[in-house]
């Protein structure tokens, strides 16, 4: 999860990683730091906490270069330390290496080169590795057979390695090279004129090139200035496929907003415009993917749908089981994916595994597709990153669109999830039996969508009040009843994430079954109420809450009519059919998550012990 970023070229790559390490901050703030091939060799510099920590101390200790690499850590292996950030540097002084992954083995690792003299300044199983590339260089003869003593001797380091990594490295021999590579961990390659990069996310190269090779597990690059081959660990040479980025720069820009958070929360109009656009068929009565790669005679013939998904997108996942069960008739059932990939399913021929993931990248669900595919099981994918490692590993996938999204917590990647699941309903409903007429209703409330958040949105200022009153509590109940139960889950876990308030989602009717005994006037509740055949079992849920003198926040839709006296604070959001509840449902959670953990101080882009994408197991 952490961020790496490399330089090689004619300009002063300092300024240029740091660029580039404060776009990838998401992914780690442990510390950062850098190391650039100077006129004395390698010299590197490192600190303790956010970039900003890393860029003051540039300023009065800078390093002038050319060639660099640089990191922002999420700590996995030892504590958050200066001696335990990267870059690390092998005894020798030959190499600096950036890591991002896990190498399990680097106890032996570590005991082997030790015993060969070998020191170490850190607890990191990083140092291991580039000790064990400077092992390895001091047995390889000169350049041979169009390989460099240095690419070698980082493949043959590699072929030792158990475990995941996405690496950069620089050698002290070879001031004009840098290398990556990449197993398990993503590493991008940034292709620019007369200067090329490095970065474990597409973000660190906005604005610096346009032009990006989206490495594969086992393979290397070899980076000058003006050129770069791809080879394998097995001394393959690759011809790659360069892709073409479709960001912009104002696209993870800041802009007016205090946090990208709420940049992202106001974005969800145009995410969703983005996720259905060219999506809807012609006679408007049902939805279509260009990337399936599954025809409609296939998919009629899929019995069972397996969703697979961790955090946000494990809760994209049941809305997608309650929508596809409802208008297209398929049992679904829903994995998590770290657990699915250790677990012996029973799965028949007839089932579709589909996995749901905003970066591409999550190691947990890329480990869970590739457990589908080894099994021969047809795959789909719901990604927001074109060229990531699972769009690239399924057999067919539906692109989100949603733009880059750099707050931790997830809020147009979940929207735009939500509004794909449901086209996917759709999708499966009209080749099964759902009616012209029920589709077209169903097209036409999708359309709607981007109109009714703008107006949703609108509750903002009230929903900041609320936050203002409530900011204070440490505990939070999120209740829902059937389809509203995802979103329970979901809004839980938003106040969990950016402000530290113990908070539980829950079906409503469950409440009375264990959580009922939390309820107190320091814990208040959050109830998700829609119309139709549940509303009164909800408001039953809700009678029961204040005679325990809880305090209820209530989220409704306009089509309700609240009883007087039965909730402290009522924000009301327009009325909708099922396929767009969950996300005018979202809005007013995503945005009571926010102004909560602002009004407590917190660090809501960056918050503690989380990164954005978690590439380690």
């Amino acid at each position: 999860m952490c961020g790496i970023v490399g330089y090689i070229g004619n300009k002063e790559a300092s300024p240029i990683l740091l660029r580039g390490l404060k776009r990838l901050e998401y992914r780690g703030y442990d510390s950062a730091g850098m190391a650039i091939r100077t006129e004395k060799g390698i010299e590197k510099l490192r600190r303790v906490g956010r970039v900003q920590n890393l860029s003051l101390a540039l300023q009065s200790d800078p390093l002038h270069g050319t060639v660099g690499i640089s990191h922002t850590r999420w700590a996995t292996h030892g504590g958050v330390t200066e001696e335990n950030a990267h870059p690390h540097i092998s005894s020798d002084g030959m190499f600096s290496l950036v890591h991002n992954g896990v190498i399990e083995n680097f106890s032996s690792m570590r005991k082997f080169l030790e015993g060969k003299g070998y020191t170490f300044r850190s607890e990191t199983d990083s140092e291991a590795l580039v000790n064990l590339i400077a092992y390895h260089y001091a047995k390889e003869p000169e350049d041979e057979n169009g390989e460099s003593r240095f690419l070698r001797s980082v493949r043959k380091a590699l072929l030792h390695v158990e475990g995941t990594y996405g690496i950069a490295v620089i050698c002290a021999d070879y001031p004009d090279v840098m290398i990556g590579a990449r197993l398990g961990s993503p590493l991008i390659v940034g292709l620019g004129k007369e200067e090329n990069f490095i970065a474990s996310d597409v973000g660190a190269l906005v604005g610096a090139t346009l032009n990006v090779i989206y490495l594969n597990d086992g393979e290397l690059v070899e980076l000058t200035r003006d050129n770069y081959q791809v080879i394998t660990a097995d001394e393959e040479w690759v011809d790659a496929v360069i892709h073409q980025v479709d960001w912009e720069v104002e696209d993870s820009e800041l802009g007016d907003f205090d946090h990208y958070m709420l940049k992202e929360i106001f974005e969800q109009p145009r995410a969703l415009e983005n996720a259905m656009r060219g999506r809807f068929s012609q006679d408007g009565s049902s939805s279509k993917f260009g990337g399936l790669n599954i025809g409609a005679r296939e998919l009629r013939q899929v019995e069972r749908i397996v969703f697979c998904g961790c955090g946000t997108a494990w809760h994209s996942c049941l809305v997608a089981e309650y929508l596809i069960e409802k208008y297209a008739r398929i049992p679904v059932e829903v994995e998590y994916a770290s657990e699915f990939r250790y677990r012996n399913a029973p799965l028949d021929k007839d089932t579709l595994i589909f996995v749901v993931s905003q970066s591409g990248e999550t190691i947990d669900t890329l480990a869970a597709l590739r457990e589908a595919k080894r099994k021969g099981y047809r795959t789909l994918a719901i990604n927001n990153v074109v060229g990531s490692t699972i769009a690239r590993e399924t057999d067919g996938g539906i692109y989100q669109h949603a733009g880059p999204e750099i707050g931790v917590a997830s809020t147009k990647a979940f929207t735009s999830q939500l509004v794909l699941v449901s086209m996917v309903a759709l999708h499966l409903g009209r080749l099964r039996d759902m009616s012209f007429s029920a589709g077209v209703s169903f097209v036409n409330t999708l359309r709607e969508l981007p109109a009714l958040v703008e107006k949703t949105l609108l509750v903002n200022d009230q929903l900041k009040e609320i936050a203002n009153r409530y900011s204070q509590f440490d505990d939070c109940l999120f209740l829902g009843r059937q389809l509203m139960f995802p979103v329970a889950l979901e809004g839980a876990l938003k106040l969990k994430e950016i402000s530290y308030v113990h908070a539980e989602g829950y079906p409503a009717a469950e409440m009375k079954h264990g959580p009922i005994a939390l309820i107190c006037e320091e814990c208040p509740s959050v109830f998700l109420v829609s119309g139709g055949e549940i509303f009164q079992k909800t408001i039953a849920n809700m009678q029961e809450v204040k005679a325990r003198k809880g305090k209820v926040i209530a989220i409704a839709t306009d089509d309700c009519v609240i009883p007087d006296g039965l909730v402290d604070e009522l924000v009301v959001v327009p009325a909708v059919d099922d396929p767009a509840l969950p996300i005018i449902m979202s809005i007013p959670l995503q945005l009571l998550s926010y102004h909560i953990a602002v009004a407590r101080g917190c660090d809501v882009d960056k918050p503690r012990n989380l990164a954005k994408s978690v590439t380690v197991e």
